[in-house]
Parts: C-alpha cells; structure tokens; sequence
C-alpha cells in the first residue's frame, strides 16, 4: 500500500527529477556564483538540512542529495554540509546529553522532540538557526551569525550594485544587525534578527523594489469573501519589505524599521542572540514557521528580540521559473496548509497573549491575520467554500483532493490544537527543551574537550565533497 504523507512542503525535490528542474543543484550554483562575484576568494559554508515527507525516504534522502551533488559538481565557492535526522540523533546522543551530564545536570526527554530536520517546518528551521550556536562552539568561534535562504531564491549581485551599491555581504555588514533601540511604542529591542525581502523572477527587470506580492486589483472570489489574506500580504509588503531608509523620517541610522513579516529564507540571526534570547518556531507550526520563530520570545521581561530591516537586502525568487513541477505537485497542500496555519497561529498566539501585552496589534497586518477569534468557523467554511470554487473552476480533481485530504488534515489539526491548555503546556515543554539545547552549549564550552571534538566528528562526517 502508499505510505502515507507525513509532512507537507511548498516544493519539494521529487526523487529522480531532471537537473535542470533539481532546485537543490540550482540554488546552491546560484549561491555559489553570487560568492564568486564577491571581492576576493573566500568560501562559505552552506548548511543543508534533509526533511522528507515520507518516511520511507528518510534511509536514502541523505545519500540521494549527497550523489545528485557530487554528480553535478561545479561548486567553487561553497564548502557543503549535508544534515539529516540521524545526524541530529547523534549531536543530541553523543554530545548535548553528555555535556549536560558533566554539568551535572539531566536532560529533558524533549530534546529529541525540538532538535531535528523531520517534521513539520517549524522544525527544521529552528535548528537551522540554533546549530549556529553550536557550530560556534564546537567548530569555529569565529561564527557570529547564520543567515538563512531558500534553494529557490538568489542573491542577483550585478542588479544589487547597479540598484543599491552594494553586494550581499555588504548588506550584511549593516551596523542595525546587533544594535540596540527602543521601538515606536517604547520597548526596549536588540535587533539581534535581520530581515531582507523579495523580488519575482518575471518582475525584476521592472527593478529591484518591486513588491513580490502585489495589491490585488481584482475582487475576492468565494472563499476570499471570509478570508483575503492576499491583501494584508500585499500592504504589510509594500509597508515593511519595501522601506528604502532614504528619506528623512526613517533614515536607517538614527531611526530604522522594526521587521514582523519576514520570509522563510532571507533572514539570519547573530550568534549572541541566540544564546541570549533561545527563540524557537513549535514542532507543530507546519507553515508560517518564520513568523512563528519571533513570537517564541514576546510578552517575556526585558529587552525583546526583534528583526532589523535591511534595506536592498532583496533576493530574486525563481521558483516559477523552474520548479513547476513541485510546485505544482505541491499545490492543494499547500491551500491546506494556509487553513491549518489559521488554526496553529490561532491556538498559538493565545498562548503568547496569555502572558499580558497586545501581541496582536504588533503583528497586524500580516502575521496577525490568522490569528482569528472564531478559527474552527473560519477554516471549515473556507473549506467547504474553497471546494464549491474549484468545482466551479473545472478542477474536480484539486476540488476532490484538497476536500477529502483537508477534512483529514483540519480533523488532526482541532484534536492537536483545539485546547488552548494543551498547547500552552506544549510549548512550555518544548522552550523547557530548546533551554536544555542551549544549557548543554554552556556546558559544551566549558567542559572536555572531547565532547567539542566529538561535535566535530559529526559534523565533518555530513560535508560533502563536490569538486
């Protein structure tokens, strides 16, 4: 029989897809070019993680990245590690328990829930920001920050000198990454996050500053009558991704913008935040896993974690220039993962707010739309809406599909987040263990140097020799 799906993505590599439609090998070339064009000739170290969405894959997604990118080669500016869940396992088994146990202390069983690449997004993109702080430790001292990108976005160097005089890295340099400030409604931030934005493939010829979500011009079709996120997208966009700092209000330098909507790739964090802060997206939060990342660290005392907006910082999105096969392949998933967003962020900004604070006012536009008061309401007449406008569209097929695959998915989604004590109890468990995670850091630096060697053993068995 089919094994059935466990985790949903965008896009997907489908095992055996053509080359040329392979969004690993494209992006990793066009971050490998974009470091060439870079003064001088440094290399940089790419972190992949491996999720899969079956798990049948999981015993041969790693060796398959691995094959496909020694066979293409062509790399001469990225140094490449490969991070599956069983090389998760043995950083929790064989370094981050012991380090806690020469601490004397005795690691949560949570450990192995919140560390890891498998699941849902949330997942691995906490530990694409967290193994930072322990490539620091471990590895390298001199790792200060991790920034991270999807496969289908590139850095369009010779548009990002000629349009803002600077390239990648020199958008990285900005002075505002690890400043202090006080916001507009007078907390206290460290802008220990930074933030870029994005330009479509098959706009950036119109320039640079081009919204990737445009304002819609056309009126809500059916199900949009209850539910048009396509417009707060588009106006948080233009509002926060567009900002320019050149003018005399909002300069970048005495006075800059506070970031809420970001994307998934096109954001990084400093080491030091980290370490200081521990933010984390849930296990559970299977889309909107970089807004959900923030929200971790609001309504708790003293100064709060925020994202400095990098003006230029914009990344070329091709996805629909060559992964139209995933994308399609994708795409009643996805529609079912923007109802099961409603209800995740629902249930988790709930948890949030239970600490005191309007935490919704902050992320409104965007992020705070789907926080709704009445989600279970919302989700299943969008459903049953949604269905009638397929239907009506000749997609019987996609109708049937995001139907019958969505009552499943929704019927998981209010057993799993239909009591709000339930996830407010599930998220302290998992900060409890993303603690554990960073007090095993602590130990890890202060403790034998054989548990850092062994880190790095595990670490230097995932690089990948692409010559």
């Amino acid at each position: 029989a089919e094994e059935p799906q466990r985790s949903w993505f965008d896009h997907p590599i489908q095992i055996g897809v053509e080359p040329a439609a392979n969004e690993l090998l494209y992006g990793l070339r066009e971050l490998d070019a974009a470091v060439g064009a870079e003064p001088g000739d440094g290399r940089v170290t790419c972190l992949l993680s491996v999720s899969v969405t079956h798990d049948g894959l999981a015993s041969i997604a790693g060796r398959y990245v691995e094959a496909e990118l020694a066979r293409d080669g062509r790399l001469r500016h990225l140094d490449v590690v490969v991070v599956t869940e069983d090389d998760t396992r043995h950083l929790i088994d064989e370094v981050l328990v012991p380090a806690l146990g020469e601490a004397g202390a005795q690691a949560a069983d949570g450990l192995h829930r919140v560390v890891g690449v498998d699941g849902h997004y949330g997942r691995h993109y906490s530990f694409l920001k967290a193994v930072a702080a322990l490539w620091s430790v471990a590895v390298d001292p001199a790792v200060r920050a991790t920034f991270k990108i999807d496969l289908d976005q590139v850095f369009p160097q010779a548009v990002l000198r000629a349009q803002t005089g600077k390239t990648m890295f020199e958008h990285l340099r900005t002075p505002l990454w690890g400043a202090t400030a006080r916001s507009a409604d007078g907390r206290e931030l460290e802008l220990g996050m930074l933030a870029g934005a994005l330009v479509n493939e098959r706009d950036i010829g119109r320039g640079l500053f081009t919204p990737d979500v445009p304002i819609p011009e056309r009126l809500p079709t059916l199900d949009e009558h209850v539910f048009f996120s396509g417009l707060p997208q588009a106006i948080s966009t233009r509002a926060e991704m567009m900002e320019r700092y050149d003018g005399a209000a909002v300069d970048g330098v005495a006075t800059a913008l506070e970031r809420i909507h970001v994307t998934g790739g096109t954001n990084g964090i400093r080491v030091d935040a980290l370490r200081r802060h521990r933010p984390f997206t849930p296990t559970w939060v299977g889309r909107a896993e970089d807004q959900a990342y923030l929200l971790s660290t609001l309504g708790r005392p003293g100064r709060q974690l925020a994202y400095a907006h990098a003006a230029g910082l914009i990344m070329r999105h091709d996805k629909a220039a060559f992964a139209g096969q995933s994308m399609a392949a994708a795409h009643v998933g996805k529609l079912i993962g923007d109802d099961v967003r409603i209800l995740v962020l629902s249930a988790y900004l709930d948890t949030i707010e239970s600490r005191g604070g309007d935490i919704h006012a902050l992320l409104d536009p965007f992020t705070g739309c789907f926080a709704s008061a009445t989600p279970r309401t919302l989700v299943l007449l969008r459903l049953a809406l949604r269905t009638l406008r397929l239907l009506i569209a000749g997609a019987a097929a996609d109708a049937r599909e995001y139907a019958t695959d969505g009552s499943r998915r929704l019927a998981d989604a209010f057993e799993a987040q239909g009591d709000a004590t339930v996830v407010a109890i599930e998220f302290e468990q998992e900060r409890a263990a993303w603690d554990d995670y960073y007090d095993a850091l602590d130990a890890l630096e202060d403790g034998p140097d054989e548990l850092r060697r062994d880190a790095t053993r595990i670490i230097e068995a995932c690089r990948v020799a692409v010559v």
